[in-house]
């Protein structure tokens, strides 16, 4: 994957380098909301039902930003690469049996917190400022944490911090898909929906796969 990752790369620098004279750039930010489908979540699931529902989980909300270059191919529709930093991961909640602080279990709370560099290559359809818009994704993964906290009456009493990224595969890939509007005055917004196709297990063990909703604000220069 990972040549296939850099041939991609120099393709797409290529067709930006040729295409300068009419291409916009822009920078975009906003919220994501991520999370895991596949095995992992559905062994979790049945983790739930044994406990009677005392643990919950949740996406995980984080934040992304970066830049995209926009280059039309025709009058409506545009070629746009795309280079951002993305917070994904996932969440659990409740009363987790933390191994040898079990008491503490009621009010844990463990978040898997993995950080990204993710390069969308998207074909985009502008309908008179409507933009419809998909592609591959191809995502480096930076950083991963697992932290762990409890609590009693309001206090914090727990708190660890553990380095997982040797526990993930650092290449992922995907598709994304999503809509958008682009206002005359630059700025535009968007909503997407990512969908991981590669197995984020370092030994692609686990059929675990990142999801996520993206919510952002951007402006064109």
């Amino acid at each position: 994957m990972k040549k296939q990752i850099l041939l991609l790369f120099v393709t797409v620098i290529s067709v930006t380098a040729w295409s300068q004279t009419s291409a916009r750039f822009g920078v975009r930010a906003g919220l994501s909301s991520a999370s895991m489908r596949g095995d992992a979540v559905n062994n979790l699931k049945n983790l739930l039902d044994f406990t009677d529902g005392r643990v919950t989980t949740h996406n995980r909300t984080g934040l992304f930003v970066g830049g995209y270059a926009n280059i039309p191919l025709s009058g409506q529709i545009s070629f746009e690469p795309g280079l951002y930093y993305s917070q994904k991961g996932y969440e659990l909640s409740g009363e987790l049996g933390l191994k040898g602080v079990e008491f503490l279990g009621a009010n844990a709370r463990s978040t898997l917190q993995a950080d990204y560099i993710d390069m969308p290559i998207l074909l985009k359809a502008d309908l008179g400022g409507l933009q419809l818009f998909a592609g591959p994704q191809f995502s480096y993964l930076t950083q991963a944490q697992l932290k762990t906290s409890a609590g009693v009456l309001g206090f914090n009493v727990f708190n660890n911090t553990t380095d997982a990224t040797s526990q993930f595969n650092r290449w992922d890939m995907g598709v994304t898909a999503g809509v958008g509007y682009q206002f005359k005055g630059g700025f535009n917004v968007s909503a997407a929906y990512d969908y991981g196709l590669s197995k984020v297990d370092a030994n692609k063990n686990v059929n675990g796969y990142n999801n996520a909703i993206k919510i952002g604000l951007g402006f064109k220069f």
